[in-house]
């Protein structure tokens, strides 16, 4: 891939047939562009839709955007899906409505016979879950460890919300203990936790949303409107501001160890060991991302 797995903070789906909304999803500028072949593209439509993974890829490849389909489960169309996805070139796969694990492991059987056919790197292709059910939302340890080209989780909102029958607001109060749920899991899995898409358009119902996400820790987010993609990222990414208190706290723990000073001290707040792994952390993940650190103060 063109980019870590820990550096995809933007994954934005489009609908499978529809080229126009696909280009434009991708000039936007995400991390990740997700052609759906699913939910997205009706029955009628997923044999041209399958016809646009290879130009839609070559498209995003240009642009430096990581191409990545949605498919439909192996037992329905998604054996068709994944050819065409294959055939693409296209290294990330998603597939929706994963219950168990051995889903996961079947569709990696599958990706390995291609890789071999085709002539792919055995093992370069990854493979994303997305957890659209409360059973699928208990079993994401067991999904992580049924294939090692599990690399990242997708949780779902709509289908998820129906499964657990409640409604959507715009809060997503009803998803509250989901989203929290599925990121300790993802952490405990070791993989990359994606947040689910938010659904409506108001701009402060997207900024509350993304707030409660980045307070609970999520690093990436699912989307659906071009739009969103932009402030989404700076918000997913270290600030300038955050930066340099983060090497303000550094420098401030780091002299009070060499002295033998401790705890070190900071505004009047006492700086932990943890406080300050947290800044290092931070600034790790804005090189990640290729932000440009700010000058030690």
């Amino acid at each position: 891939m063109t980019r870590p797995i820990a550096a995809r903070r933007t994954w934005i789906f489009a609908p499978g047939a529809d080229e126009a909304a696909l280009r434009r999803a991708a000039e936007a500028g995400p991390d990740v562009l997700i052609q759906d072949l699913e939910d997205f593209t009706p029955p009628q439509l997923k044999a041209q839709a399958r016809r646009l993974c290879r130009p839609i890829a070559e498209a995003c490849r240009a642009s430096g955007v990581i191409p990545a389909v949605r498919l439909n489960p192996l037992e329905h169309v998604g054996h068709d899906d994944l050819a065409a996805a294959m055939r693409a070139g296209i290294g990330v796969i998603l597939l929706a409505k994963t219950a168990g694990p051995e889903q996961v492991a079947a569709l990696d059987r599958q990706i390995a016979r291609h890789e071999r056919d085709l002539g792919l790197a055995i093992g370069a292709t990854e493979i994303v879950p997305n957890v659209e059910t409360a059973a699928a939302l208990v079993r994401i340890t067991a999904m992580a460890e049924a294939s090692p080209r599990v690399t990242a989780m997708l949780l779902a909102s709509e289908d998820l919300a129906a499964d657990i029958g409640v409604g959507r607001t715009p809060g997503s109060e009803e998803l509250a203990y989901a989203r929290s749920r599925f990121l300790f899991e993802c952490v405990a899995a070791g993989v990359l936790a994606i947040d689910c898409p938010y659904t409506f358009s108001r701009r402060e119902d997207v900024d509350r949303d993304l707030d409660f996400a980045l307070a609970r820790g999520f690093k990436a987010k699912a989307l659906v409107d071009p739009a969103q993609v932009a402030p989404v990222a700076a918000r997913l990414t270290p600030s300038d501001e955050q930066m340099r208190a983060a090497l303000r706290l550094i420098a401030t723990f780091e002299q009070a160890r060499d002295r033998g000073v401790t705890p070190a001290e900071l505004d009047g707040h006492r700086i932990e060991v943890p406080s300050y792994k947290a800044a290092l952390r931070l600034l790790d993940r804005a090189a990640v991302l290729g932000v440009t650190i700010p000058a030690a103060l």
